[in-house]
């Protein structure tokens, strides 16, 4: 019998629904939406995680995206190149409301639904960014269909 240890799972289970939108009632926040499922609970809950338009711009500036994403599409046809840019902004704002998101998920939620607003883990967002802005990177790359170039 072998004794290789089995991967442990993901306690969670999240699943990307919508987003970004803008907050009708705070035009300065944007919105995505995540279904999570947490392997103990017989039904998932919908988690809105907002992100301040100031947070994204400094989240913006500390992983150098517009130079990053200028050099990566330097070469491409205009047309092509606004398409990607407003992709991979969006791109953004979904990776960094994950991050948010699980960075909640670590501290522990319940089973509700609800709403993880703007202001709530700003700093914490802000140090772990420093850790996975490669992997943020990385994902854009992946849905941007240009991992490979």
């Amino acid at each position: 019998m072998s004794s290789v240890p089995i991967p442990e799972l993901p306690q969670y289970r999240v699943t990307f629904f919508f987003g970004p939108e803008p907050v009708k009632a705070r035009p300065s926040r944007l919105c995505c939406v995540f279904n999570v499922k947490k392997r103990s609970w017989k039904g998932g809950v919908q988690i809105a995680v907002e992100l301040e338009e100031d947070q994204l711009a400094s989240a913006r500036q500390t992983i150098g995206f517009e130079a990053w994403l200028n050099k990566l599409l330097d070469g491409f046809p205009k047309d092509e190149r606004d398409n990607y840019q407003s992709r991979a902004h969006d791109l953004l704002v979904q990776g960094l409301c994950a991050l948010k998101l699980d960075l909640a998920l670590e501290a522990g939620i319940r089973q509700e639904n609800g709403c993880l607003a703007g202001d709530a883990l700003i700093s914490e967002l802000d140090h772990a960014l420093s850790e996975r802005m490669e992997r943020i990177k990385s994902q854009i790359l992946t849905e941007l269909d240009l991992a490979s170039g």
